[in-house]
């Protein structure tokens, strides 16, 4: 066992315990190099201890395994350290508690939030299934899910996730947590496959849903609404299916699942009976159209019928894509079928900035795609959210002008100005998403006219307006869970301190304001615990400054 305050390859130094199992130990480290926390994994070797041989032998695959993964819900392993009689797993540190500690604490957890937590977990199993060759968690349980302060998910532990061998006959080690575990992990039912990973995240559904915990007495999996008759009889019905013993009989594919938990509806035993009732009024209607109108209208339902299903396939397709190619090209597809809906380009618009990097390819991409329909776009439901989260991605993640040695933040202020302007025209006027698009176009409206201003001896009592659109951003902010988009307000409000502190107290703006924003904007960053070495040298580049605009200020008046 490392002891706290040991020093780890010479850079990993142990800060507490975190977590224990069987054979392994988890500590918090702070990497003395990067001044950042990981998560370090301490697995002792033991010799002639078969089962030590099968958990050491697991930690190095899961490790090795895990390198090559990039997803937002699992934690990323970012060193591997192996001496003689001890292996260290760095990995990234996980703030939160586990789901298992949630349901100690709380009990049961309501429906409406379980079902964001398994859309997340789907997503995450169906991304490692289609790894080549596919990867089999096969240790799905709410003890290893993490629930982050922001409320999403994180998948840890692959300590028995297994490559998928296509001619196996069945697994060679029986691994898993009984109770959550699939028949056929316990050997002699065949090999493991994604139908496993389905039938233990059914269990832990369960375990969510009911606060029955499957490892207890009565060791039997009831029907979810004899514990809660509240809860849905559809995701009763879903629960069943991927908790069959029979792998057959369970859903083929996360995907497949996901789609079923997103038409709940559909797997409601009174939702089929009035379906079938409308099915049944619906050929006697179609009859008598047939008689009375002729075919041009069943036809052209029918149609609308296929466009439906066909819309509503390519999103689910598009959102379980596992790259980004194929997401776009599904979402475009949608936008075929059905070019007034906001979804699909709201779609292409989350994919474009999932690596926080808007480049000119894909703005170019997205006007070609926006542009032919976007008169009539306007006109529809939900335009003003696709507008600001269109200059949102511009204002934030907008790569033009951006070199190594100079950042385009004023440009990409001004090539959001056209969305905020849309979105606040369109949007609900006692929205806050209209009012925060003000606050945006009117900032970027600033740096649009500030030089001609100037050079006009014009721009007196512009900075009083351009301080007060400042101080409601950085009111908005707060709320913003992104520590980045955090970062990129505050170094704005930081540079406009810097650039126009001496214009902001000619205005009228009193000393007291412009000094609180600035200790108010350090107080905020020295507590940010930043989690990329983007965010790291964002944060000290806005300290680094720190002093430079005190000064300034103090000058200022």
């Amino acid at each position: 066992m490392a002891e706290i305050g040991t020093v780890v390859e010479g850079k990993y130094e142990i800060l507490k315990l975190i977590g224990k199992g069987g054979m392994s130990k988890v500590y918090l480290a702070m990497d003395k190099n990067l001044n950042k926390q990981w998560a370090i994994k301490e697995i002792v070797k033991e010799s002639r201890n078969r089962n030590n041989e099968v958990i050491v032998q697991s930690a190095i695959a899961e490790a090795n395994m895990m390198k090559k993964l990039d997803h937002p819900c699992l934690p990323r392993i970012v060193d591997i350290i192996n001496h003689d009689n001890v292996i260290y797993v760095v990995m990234d540190y996980i703030e939160g508690e586990p789901l298992s500690r949630v349901l100690q604490q709380d009990g049961a957890q309501p429906q409406e939030v379980v079902l964001e937590w398994a859309e997340s977990l789907c997503g995450v199993l169906e991304y490692l299934h289609n790894q080549t060759p596919p990867i089999i968690y096969r240790d799905m349980k709410p003890a290893n899910v993490m629930l982050q302060p922001n409320g999403s998910v994180k998948l840890i532990d692959f300590g028995i996730a297994r490559e998928y061998k296509e001619h196996n006959l069945e697994d060679t080690v029986s691994l898993g947590t009984k109770g959550y575990a699939a028949p056929e992990q316990f050997g002699g039912r065949g090999q493991t496959d994604a139908r496993t990973d389905i039938y233990c995240l059914g269990v832990t559904l369960y375990h969510l849903l009911t606060g029955q915990n499957p490892c207890d007495p009565p060791y039997e999996l009831y029907p979810i609404r004899q514990w809660n008759p509240s809860l849905s009889a559809g995701l009763e019905n879903i629960i069943i299916k991927c908790t069959q013993l029979n792998p057959q009989d369970r859903y083929e594919s996360c995907a497949e699942l996901l789609y079923a938990l997103r038409h709940l509806d559909e797997s409601d035993e009174g939702y089929r009976k009035k379906q079938k009732r409308k099915i049944g009024l619906f050929v006697g209607m179609l009859v008598t159209s047939l008689v009375f109108a002729g075919c041009g209208f069943v036809f052209n339902f029918l149609k609308n019928k296929t466009n439906n299903a066909n819309f509503e396939n390519y999103m689910m397709v598009a959102k379980t894509s596992v790259t980004d190619e194929d997401r776009v090209a599904n979402f475009e597809k949608a936008i075929e079928i059905k070019p007034n809906s906001v979804e699909p380009y709201i779609g292409i618009v989350e994919t474009y900035k999932s690596d926080a990097s808007f480049t000119i390819e894909e703005e170019n991409s997205l006007k070609k795609i926006i542009n032919p329909g976007l008169a009539t776009l306007r006109e529809s439901k939900g335009y003003d959210e696709l507008a600001f989260e269109i200059g949102k991605t511009y204002w934030y993640y907008y790569e033009y002008g951006k070199t190594e040695d100079s950042d385009n933040q004023i440009t990409r202020m001004k090539s959001s100005i056209q969305w905020f302007h849309d979105a606040a025209q369109y949007g609900d006027p006692a929205g806050d998403r209209q009012r925060l698009a003000t606050i945006y176009e009117q900032i970027g409206l600033f740096y649009k006219n500030i030089t001609v201003s100037v050079n006009e001896a014009s721009d007196k009592g512009m900075y009083i307006e351009y301080f007060n659109n400042l101080s409601a951003l950085l009111a908005y902010t707060d709320k913003e869970q992104s520590e980045m988009l955090k970062l990129e307000v505050y170094s704005l409000c930081m540079n406009s301190l810097e650039t126009y502190a001496f214009k902001i107290a000619a205005d009228g703006v009193s000393r007291e304001n412009e000094s609180n924003m600035l200790e108010s904007i350090v107080a905020k960053v020295e507590e940010m615990e930043t989690t990329s070495e983007k965010t790291d040298e964002m944060k000290d580049e806005i300290l680094g400054r720190t002093k430079a605009v005190r000064e300034i200020i103090e000058k200022a008046y």
